[in-house]
């Protein structure tokens, strides 16, 4: 990767981040762009725009303006100027919210509106996010799989708050937007595996402590 501005991209792709609200939008902008989380929720108002740019094999320099666009703006006057020109769209929701999943919908009719029959429609990506908090998932993988392959989209999950998947998705949106393809090495190196956290239980059993032998302190000199 590079974020050198001495070097002129080969291609520019603007990529439109769209979804509910509290869906981790502006997080997964945020950690693709900046490599940062931001633990308190702040509502997007309009849109927030972020540039990153990145090397796709074969040595070609790529400028990704990412627009994320809040979660209010379902049906609104501006979301047609927001996504017009768009490369690619990731529609992104939350696994542990059915809702969100649900509401994607709502958000694909609107793009397919905007482009209309005779306009190209971007790539589109659905992008399960918060996968760090796979215990409280409420939308199985094989539905979301499903909706994926019906509506003809690509299929991530990510954790905006890890880090996981965040830059392998970007990367593979980008791949497939420019018929890029992607080798072995190149999408494990954009790989993050999930760390569990560790959590000890406390075991009355063992509250008490096993009396240990005195060691004996002397030493024995060969």
């Amino acid at each position: 990767m590079s974020d050198s501005e001495d070097e002129a991209p080969d291609k520019q792709l603007k990529i439109v981040i769209m979804g509910d609200g509290a869906s981790g939008k502006t997080s997964l902008a945020t950690r693709y762009s900046q490599e940062q989380f931001g633990r308190q929720y702040k509502q997007t108002v309009g849109l927030d725009f972020f540039l990153k740019r990145i090397v796709l094999p074969g040595g070609v320099h790529v400028a990704l303006q990412v627009w994320d666009i809040g979660g209010q703006t379902l049906g609104g006057k501006m979301l047609e100027n927001y996504i017009y020109g768009a490369n690619g769209i990731l529609l992104v929701y939350d696994i542990t919210n059915v809702a969100s999943f649900e509401n994607v919908e709502d958000w694909y009719s609107n793009i397919k509106k905007v482009f209309g029959r005779d306009t190209k429609i971007p790539h589109i990506a659905l992008v399960g996010n918060k996968i760090d908090l796979e215990h409280m998932r409420t939308v199985k993988m094989d539905r979301h799989q499903k909706f994926a392959q019906e509506k003809g989209m690509s299929s991530h999950f990510v954790s905006a708050k890890t880090g996981d998947n965040v830059s392998l998705c970007f990367q593979r949106v980008a791949a497939e937007i420019l018929g890029v393809k992607l080798t072995k090495p190149e999408v494990e190196q954009h790989q993050r595996v999930v760390k569990a956290e560790i959590i000890h239980y406390k075991n009355e059993a063992a509250a008490k402590p096993v009396p240990t032998q005195p060691k004996s302190s002397l030493c024995s000199i060969q």
